[in-house]
């Protein structure tokens, strides 16, 4: 394929390039997706999952938090200390109370 590329401006030269750019972009990112496509494909095939074989996601196991806190009008209500404070924890700190008279 040959163009005679003397006979453009240049404006249309430069907007030639720009789609030029953008079909190259564009035409690696389908190639990319399409053999993507076939590795998770045979992976499911064999029975896992692209990101299990690459390693690329991560398995985070998360631990149970411990109850350490126990609400006064209801034993059955607990905090862990982690994340926000109940209202009941707050407002038994409000009244007075230390962190230690609410402990487990």
């Amino acid at each position: 394929m040959s163009i005679n590329l003397d006979s453009y401006s240049l404006k249309e030269l430069k907007d030639l390039q720009s789609q030029v750019a953008k079909a190259v972009s564009s035409f690696e990112d389908r190639r990319k997706k399409h053999a993507l496509g076939e590795l998770e494909e045979k992976a499911r095939a064999m029975g896992f999952s692209l990101a299990e074989l690459t390693g690329s996601v991560q398995v985070r196991k998360r631990t149970l938090a411990v109850p350490k806190y126990a609400n006064p009008a209801d034993a059955f209500d607990t905090w862990s200390g982690r994340g926000r404070k109940p209202r009941w924890f707050a407002a038994a700190l409000a009244a007075g109370r230390r962190p230690d008279d609410l402990a487990i």
